[in-house]
């Protein structure tokens, strides 16, 4: 387990929430008490937890008017279930002499670097003065359309944020399979590495979890990108005994999916523009030459010359995806021009990079 230093936990709903919906006190104890001994052992425990709304749901069962919509019973749920479950987490992790704290955020805490860096401080003065971070979407609040498509696309976010060199996701699956898990001829697929060109449709199952937002293939695309930039993913059953323990020790015998990380870690700048594509200002349409270019394992930036069109109204400094000749996205960057600028010197030779490669990060 001394392999890592830092690590995140993401506890899915299906792994807190009973069949009924109402919490399963018996596994959030044990999952505490797993990682209590984590926290003993030296490794930093940041926790990213979903459970909030299927709390409230059962303790407001039966006393919710019939006439509030779906977006006001999410709001409702949240406020009083988000109350019960730390207030289980504080508990039991105060049985053990340990004290931690409560962290709500929305995806637009993540769309400015010093939002991004001001949540990373945060959490950065409690890991070091011991606290263990348990954090969550605040859906109070979170109602838009910019919402987190799940917690794994949040403890993934996290993970990156935090340089954390490991993120668990615990669901109530053994990890990604090479069929439906629910078929008797599907098979665990134990290991998948970054460069792997497998593609995720061909087996990743689009159904999502009773009580969560998410599915596998929410998972599948997170790991996937966290791999690439160089932490390690594991996607295993939150509902089996010392799961945490054992896939920290490797016990191969107990089933799980390793993602495994490149060795070629990005920056942390590089980080926060790679999990920023839902805020991108507009798009840089490149030809054919810089597209295979920019893909190659050389560090380049992107020049003029290479720009065959730009499109939508940003300014230097915003995110703005990459697009390759047939149209499709095949990375985000940081603009080193504004757009006017950037259309006046698209084509041209010479000239400085409309994205430098500090700030380039490709899919």
């Amino acid at each position: 387990m001394n392999e890592f230093k830092r690590i995140v936990v993401k506890i899915g709903s299906n792994v807190l929430a009973r069949a009924d919906g109402t919490l399963d006190i018996t596994r959030i104890s044990a999952l505490v008490d797993q990682i209590t001994s984590l926290h003993a052992s030296g490794i930093e425990v940041i926790m990213v937890t979903s459970g909030a709304v299927a709390s409230g749901r059962s303790e407001m069962k039966g006393l919710v008017s019939r006439h509030l919509d779906s977006v006001s019973q999410r709001q409702l749920y949240s406020a009083v279930g988000q109350a019960k479950l730390i207030n289980r987490y504080y508990e039991f992790f105060r049985d053990h002499g340990i004290v931690c704290g409560q962290i709500l955020t929305t995806k637009e805490n993540f769309a400015t670097r010093e939002s991004y860096l001001n949540q990373k401080h945060c959490m950065d003065v409690m890991l070091n003065q011991g606290v263990i971070p348990v954090i969550n979407e605040n859906d109070t609040i979170s109602v838009t359309e910019l919402m987190f498509t799940d917690n794994d696309e949040l403890s993934g976010l996290i993970a990156s944020m935090m340089d954390a060199q490991a993120l668990i996701i615990l669901s109530n699956i053994d990890g990604v399979f090479d069929g439906n898990p629910a078929d008797s001829a599907s098979r665990l697929i134990p290991e998948i590495s970054a460069t792997s060109r497998i593609k995720a449709e061909s087996f990743v199952q689009p159904q999502k979890s009773s009580f969560g937002r998410g599915g596998m293939a929410t998972k599948y695309a997170v790991s996937r990108k966290l791999a690439n930039e160089g932490i390690a993913v594991f996607i295993a059953n939150g509902k089996r005994d010392d799961i945490l323990l054992d896939v920290l020790s490797g016990r191969r015998e107990v089933p799980f999916t390793l993602f495994k990380p490149s060795s070629h870690p990005v920056s942390g700048v590089k980080k926060w523009i790679a999990h920023s594509e839902d805020f991108a200002k507009g798009e840089i349409h490149i030809n054919e030459c810089v597209y295979k270019v920019l893909l190659s394992p050389s560090p380049v930036s992107l020049l003029p010359v290479g720009v065959t069109k730009v499109v939508g109204d940003f300014e230097k400094g915003d995110i703005v995806r990459i697009i390759a000749p047939d149209g499709s996205p095949i990375g985000v960057g940081r603009a080193a021009v504004d757009s006017r600028h950037a259309a006046e010197v698209a084509g041209q030779q010479g000239g400085k990079p409309i994205i430098h490669y500090n700030y380039l990060y490709m899919d």
